[in-house]
């Protein structure tokens, strides 16, 4: 198991919580809003040299530093894309392309839900997986502000309302909340 210099009680541990996904050895994954990539690098150790992990972010720096810090096993599996999640065709994928998407702390952030909507329905094949994990509070400092703060329910009625299933929900740490939809 890898160690992640942030990994301690405070958040969540993206190898435990990419578990809950159920990936498989030659599967594709999209991690949107990658940003340092630790759920990148979680879900290439999975999926193996036949799959493959599409870093999506719109920090160009942040991909490079991702790149950076790459153990070279991965690098082949992982791809560091410069895009936009919330923008139909923003993330430069084939449409229904992946087995799975992965978006983590990064639905509070978002600005127009409707266009990162149509972009992972755009991108998943049909029954494909999104994993959501987001901030369940505010917790001082640590995480979003109060009123940026999207709740698990929130979230739910959102993915929900544009034609998800949900699988299940799970502790993803004590201050994230996760929920698995599968695509329509």
């Amino acid at each position: 198991m890898v160690a992640y210099t942030y990994m301690d009680a405070s958040f969540s541990s993206p190898r435990e919580n990419v578990l809950q996904l159920g990936l498989r050895e030659g599967m594709k994954v999209g991690d949107f809003g990658a940003g340092s990539g630790h759920y990148a690098r979680a879900a290439a150790g999975i999926v193996g040299h036949g799959g493959r992990v599409y870093a999506v972010d719109v920090q160009e720096d942040v991909l490079k530093h991702l790149k950076l810090n790459t153990h070279t096993h991965h690098q082949r599996i992982i791809e560091a894309i410069w895009g936009d999640i919330e923008k139909l065709g923003g993330t430069h994928l084939r449409d229904q392309s992946l087995d799975a998407v992965i978006l983590v702390n990064t639905f509070f952030q978002v600005e127009h839900r409707p266009g990162l909507l149509e972009e992972i329905r755009r991108v998943l094949k049909t029954g494909g997986k999104l994993m959501v994990v987001d901030w369940a509070g505010s917790y001082g400092g640590m995480g979003p502000a109060p009123k940026q703060v999207v709740s698990e329910h929130e979230a739910e009625d959102f993915f929900i309302g544009g034609g998800f299933h949900k699988v299940k929900s799970f502790r993803a740490g004590p201050h994230h909340y996760g929920i698995i939809f599968t695509s329509p």
